[in-house]
């Protein structure tokens, strides 16, 4: 007989997705998904009918909401030219809105003309996404073919994947950077992903229109030398919605408002930014190569270089131990999954 669900799971968006797999023929759950699921009355009424390794519909955003009560999850992942409908980041300047950018972006649109992340996977009804970080603990865990198994794979500024593919797979979904963080010689991009754009100061912005019109000009201004060229066309062009970046610092990190300004402090890392924008628009969030233990001086800082990480000195921008506390809140509630367990 069909039981009835409780009023406020039929309050979700995501409950369309739900009544095709309770009304499925019982498969067998091993005894991992059943321990999870099993401690949430909630999810165990969702899943319980879904087989191992099934994409779960509205997993994360459920899970988010049991922690974030305020969580929602309908976010654009990027700015399309209905950006200024966009009320909560409108008034802010960037990082965490797009004030005073608004003619650049709109020429940047006008040009790159698509706003998804392709037909294919716009087209799933469920999206299983993992973030890939640049940490060493990456390093000889042969997680490449697992990584590779997931439908969107988010990469960070310019880690390779060429030579590293064991550890860290050799599919890329997108690459999300910022002018000092971009890959900066051409050859050394994958032959095909989506260039991710995140803004974090208006000059960012005027940078991202010369490669968008492949226009060479000037490039002070910036803290560290940027890419000249990236060898993407406009149709692989993406803006990240800055919508995240307010999010994850004020929200969820709980950092300083600083009149909504950038100051010491209150920008998260970009890492913290791409789960923040997954939690929105995937079904289910893992993570891997996430995590520095300062306890290990002399571990490798990143998976492709020797840099140790005894070089990391406290930072201006970000703040790392809050940040690191809200990760670990995501992991402890099972809304993300850590591969590298270095959260």
């Amino acid at each position: 007989a069909c039981k009835q669900a409780p009023v406020e799971l039929l309050l979700l968006p995501d409950m369309i997705f739900f009544f095709f797999f309770f009304f499925r023929p019982h498969i067998l759950l091993s005894p991992n998904l059943l321990l999870l699921i099993s401690r949430s009355p909630d999810l165990m009424y969702k899943y319980g009918n879904l087989s191992e390794g099934a994409c779960k519909p509205g997993y994360a955003a459920a899970k988010m909401t049991s922690i974030y009560p305020k969580f929602m999850k309908l976010a654009p992942m990027f700015l399309d030219p209905n950006f200024k409908r966009l009320g909560k980041v409108s008034g802010y300047m960037p990082p965490f809105g797009f004030k005073t950018q608004e003619k650049l972006i709109s020429s940047i649109l006008s040009e790159t003309k698509y706003y998804g992340l392709g037909e294919h996977l716009d087209s799933l009804s469920c999206k299983r996404c993992i973030i890939v970080g640049n940490g060493g603990i990456l390093s000889n865990k042969s997680l490449g073919s697992r990584i590779d198994q997931y439908d969107v794979v988010i990469r960070l500024n310019e880690a390779p994947v060429k030579g590293y593919s064991k550890d860290v797979g050799s599919k890329t979904t997108m690459r999300i950077t910022y002018p000092e963080g971009a890959i900066q010689k051409p050859e050394n991009y994958e032959d095909d992903s989506l260039f991710v754009f995140s803004a974090f100061k208006p000059l960012d912005f005027k940078w991202l229109k010369q490669m968008v019109y492949k226009e060479k000009r000037g490039m002070e201004g910036f803290w560290k030398s940027v890419a000249q060229y990236v060898p993407r066309a406009p149709a692989d062009m993406r803006i990240l919605n800055p919508y995240f970046i307010q999010e994850a610092a004020f929200q969820f990190i709980g950092l300083p408002f600083n009149n909504g300004l950038m100051g010491k402090g209150n920008i998260p890392t970009l890492g913290t930014v791409a789960i923040t924008m997954a939690l929105h628009n995937c079904d289910e969030v893992a993570v891997a190569g996430f995590g520095y233990d300062m306890n290990m001086p002399y571990a490798p800082l990143h998976y492709y270089e020797t840099v140790r990480m005894s070089t990391i000195k406290e930072s201006w921008t970000h703040n790392i131990p809050k940040e690191k506390e809200f990760l670990r809140k995501l992991v402890k509630a099972n809304v993300i999954t850590d591969l590298t367990n270095g959260i």
